[in-house]
């Protein structure tokens, strides 16, 4: 047994010892409910642009702050394995910093990152933006995140609303910015 899996099982046993084997097994119990369940925001807009622009808008992460009113900021640069720094802002609500990591940059198609509170398994996040072309001219943006872990699990009726609102408000801006970018290269 090595010296990590020593210290788990000598430190299980004292938890034992101090809350009773009764609370030891509750808190596994909404650790482990948190890890197998999966909650998920999922929308969805139909943008009249290319999908080189929206992309364009999307990995511009210094324009945010002019138009995205959820995503209020993006410090890093859109490459896979790239640390982020991300500050979003539900609607009437504080501002929350994250910390993820980019998993996938597929140019003009999608965007994903995965982000953690302090651990797996805590309170996990992967969102991702995907650009399905319809046309040459007409693609269908989808932003969704899926949320895993104990905390997800307990504070979702919190997260959630806040979040879905955020998430069509920043759909609603990228659609107006992208179309805009359009029809000012017509003119």
């Amino acid at each position: 047994m090595d010296v990590f899996s020593s210290l788990h099982l000598t430190m299980g046993v004292r938890m034992i010892k101090k809350f009773g084997i009764f609370s030891v097994l509750v808190v596994m119990s909404v650790y482990l409910l948190g890890l197998l369940s999966v909650k998920e925001i999922y929308t969805e807009i139909v943008i009249e642009a290319p999908a080189s622009v929206v992309w364009n808008h999307l990995v511009d992460f210094k324009s945010y702050p002019s138009w995205n009113p959820f995503v209020r900021r993006i410090d890093g640069i859109a490459t896979e394995g790239e640390s982020l720094k991300i500050v979003v802002q539900p609607l009437n609500e504080n501002p929350m910093i994250f910390e993820p990591v980019l998993l996938t940059v597929d140019k003009d198609a999608e965007m994903k990152w995965l982000g953690r509170l302090l651990m797996p398994g805590i309170f996990d996040g992967e969102h991702s933006f995907e650009l399905m072309r319809l046309s040459a001219t007409r693609v269908k943006f989808v932003q969704k995140e899926s949320f895993r872990g104990f905390l997800a699990f307990l504070l979702w009726d919190t997260v959630e609303p806040g979040t879905k609102k955020g998430f069509r408000a920043m759909n609603r801006s990228l659609k107006h910015i992208s179309e805009s970018s359009v029809s000012n290269r017509d003119v």
